[in-house]
């Protein structure tokens, strides 16, 4: 089968899952992770930014590159002045095409007498035109083969008052339906709202005075009427369209299978044969599940426009800190049953082992289905779900009081006592009134699945730092593209999910910090990105006082008192050591306290043990850069760390000396910086250069 193009936008889901159907979602945040969203702001966007523009009067002679840059410019200064144009007579040639453009002002010229219909009482609407002369006219030339435009005539002379720009907004020219509300608009017109009620919800939602929108009544129900009438024309054409699709989509995945035998899909059908849900995956996929499947998340946050499709894409962690693909599915219905079809299909993928942890977005069907299929999973909802549908939530009944409520919620998420945190919780409800609120209480019939205090003993592995946030949110940018059929969309995921196409690890930001041997055993067996965030609690570590318990335990606490208490419990046998803040059992790298212990217990290598594999270099499934640039980088770093400390010693003994050292020092760095790079040699070459002398 042949594949044709079409246009497939991809968006973020707005159903709240508070499961009421008036109440939906309007992401924070989603112009950076929103393909449509990004569309309508940018739109927006334009049209703030061209309007505040200083827009100057037009003049004969001006020059424009094309007749559509002439257009917007004389609307924004119509839109400025009290007024609005439209286009009127074009000229063209067999030679020139079209060469000559007339904007005038909408009130220009007069109406032409109709021929009534044979009624009793025609309808003899009064006419907005009044014969005004304000035009701008438009000759194209072409010079040494370059088209422009440049204003033959202009007259800013108005037979007629010029409106105040309260007035101005509510010409024709100037309404308009943006998309996130035209679907705001279907949805409700869908559940039989009235077009005045409409009105008056999204006055609501967006809080604004009756009368403010950027549009007026009478535009909801002309878009209402014309919609309805384009759905019933296009919904056999749109399901015969899906359905062409989805099968295009199942050939493709046959014609991969053919190609690579590691490749895999299912799909499940109607009773008319009609493909309904389809999951892939790819043999990359499959070999890094078996080293980093131990967590996964479950995106689905995306649906298609076109399709009403719901898309889901399972993501791990691996070794540098990255998003990693695990597989993707696309789902008709958003229930429990085709959840649960999901899942099975994921698990049969990946031979049927099953995550430790299993990260999503609040959805009950979802909830529902991982019970069920991955009963002894830990489920968790990510913060970041949450703390993006705060806003739509509490923004507008809480108004000024909506920063400190967020800036509280945000606290509670990372307290580390259940007793503390439920305490916490009624202190707040109670604070902002929010006791009868059904988001509160959908918040906290999850709370055993989103807050730190419940979920810390669960194995993340990092999963929930900004850091691969932004990672997955790359990856989803990546194969979500404004217009993408399922076919391109399918090849983008292939390319993406591809470890070839992976960047290359940089053995960068690896030295060391504290001289203790424990680091640079760290150093030697874990990836970059585990090796900094070990360190960086190696180095904290150091500012911890330990006191021995009478069992053998240790009591940890910071020297200044900066941080709580924390017990240590330590067993020789099998050398095993437990901490209370349960840091290993939440990332799978040793926290700051239990460090501080086997430093204390004489330790100068970590534990084979607490080295989990997913964190070390043998793991890595990316080419990482040689070694010996590490070495030859901790070679350079002693010799500058040598000369500058001599260096800061000698000038230390005078001000004179001081003032020359800084000065000179001033322009050497300068003159560093704008030297070319040279390569990947350089650090070679440095290291061998010091050593020669």
């Amino acid at each position: 089968m042949s594949m044709k193009p079409s246009n497939n936008i991809w968006i973020r889901r707005q159903q709240c899952p508070c499961g009421d159907w008036k109440c939906y979602i309007k992401y924070e945040g989603d112009d950076q992770s929103s393909v449509n969203s990004q569309l309508v702001k940018s739109e927006t966007t334009a049209s703030s930014s061209s309007s505040s523009e200083a827009v100057f009067t037009p003049y004969v002679g001006q020059i424009f590159k094309s007749d559509d840059d002439a257009f917007e410019y004389y609307s924004n200064f119509a839109r400025k002045n009290g007024f609005s144009i439209r286009k009127a007579r074009s000229t063209e040639s067999q030679n020139l095409g079209v060469y000559r453009r007339d904007f005038v002002c909408y009130r220009s010229g007069f109406n032409q007498p109709r021929k009534k219909a044979n009624v009793e009482h025609p309808r003899d609407r009064k006419s907005v035109r009044c014969g005004c002369d304000a035009k701008l006219y438009l000759s194209k030339e072409i010079i040494d083969n370059v088209t422009q435009w440049y204003v033959s005539q202009f007259s800013n002379v108005h037979n007629h008052e010029l409106l105040e720009d309260d007035q101005v907004r509510l010409l024709p020219a100037y309404r308009k339906i943006q998309e996130a509300d035209q679907e705001r608009i279907l949805l409700l017109s869908k559940a039989g709202f009235p077009v005045n009620r409409i009105v008056k919800v999204l006055e609501l939602e967006k809080g604004v005075q009756p009368g403010q929108l950027p549009f007026i009544e009478k535009d909801v129900r002309n878009f209402v009427r014309t919609c309805k009438k384009t759905v019933q024309e296009n919904d056999a054409l749109l399901s015969e369209k899906r359905e062409n699709d989805m099968m295009e989509l199942v050939e493709a995945c046959k014609a991969m299978v053919e190609r690579d035998p590691d490749f895999l899909y299912d799909c499940t059908t109607d009773e008319n044969g009609k493909v309904e849900n389809i999951a892939w995956t790819f043999g990359d996929s499959v070999r890094a599940y078996t080293v980093f499947g131990d967590v996964v998340t479950f995106d689905t946050t995306y649906r298609s426009i076109t399709y009403g499709l719901l898309l889901g894409v399972w993501f791990g962690i691996d070794s540098h800190g990255k998003a990693i693909f695990f597989g993707s599915v696309l789902l008709q219905e958003e229930n429990s049953h085709s959840f649960a079809w999901a899942l099975q299909t994921f698990v049969r993928f990946m031979r049927g082992r099953r995550p430790q942890t299993i990260l999503t977005d609040i959805d009950s069907g979802l909830r529902d289905a991982i019970a069920r299929e991955l009963p002894n999973t830990k489920h968790v909802i990510s913060t970041s779900h949450i703390l993006s549908k705060l806003s739509s939530w509490f923004s507008l009944p809480l108004g000024s009081q909506y920063a400190d409520f967020k800036a509280d919620f945000d606290m509670l998420c990372h307290l580390e006592s259940v007793e503390d945190f439920e305490h916490q919780w009624n202190l707040l409800v109670a604070r902002f009134g929010l006791v009868p609120d059904k988001h509160i209480a959908l918040l906290f019939s999850y709370r055993a699945s989103w807050p730190l205090s419940y979920i810390r003993s669960y194995f993340l592995a990092h999963m929930l730092t900004a850091e691969f946030s932004q990672s997955l949110d790359s990856f989803l940018k990546r194969i979500l593209s404004a217009h993408t059929c399922l076919q391109v969309f399918f090849e983008q995921v292939g390319i993406a999910a591809n470890l070839q196409n992976q960047p290359r690890v940089e053995m960068q930001s690896m030295h060391i910090k504290t001289c203790m041997p424990i680091e640079e055993h760290a150093r030697s067996i874990l990836t970059p990105y585990a090796f900094n965030v070990l360190q960086h609690e190696i180095v904290l570590s150091m500012e911890y006082a330990t006191t021995e318990m009478a069992n053998g335990s240790y009591l940890v606490r910071h020297y200044k008192k900066m941080d709580g208490e924390y017990l240590v419990i330590w067993i020789p046998d099998g050398e095993q050591i437990h901490c209370s803040c349960k840091e290993f059992e939440h990332s799978g790298m040793l926290c700051r306290h239990s460090l501080r212990v086997l430093v204390v217990k004489n330790y100068f290598e970590l534990p084979e043990k607490y080295c989990l594999h997913r964190w070390r270099l043998e793991s890595s499934l990316v080419p990482m850069d040689d070694q010996h640039a590490q070495s030859s980088s901790d070679e350079c770093t002693q010799a500058f760390h040598s000369l500058a400390a001599t260096l800061l010693t000698e000038s230390l003994i005078s001000k004179e000396r001081f003032n020359y050292v800084h000065r000179e020092l001033t322009g050497l760095l300068e003159h560093v910086r704008n030297m070319p790079v040279i390569d990947e040699f350089a650090l070679n070459i440095a290291a061998n250069n010091v050593s020669e002398s």
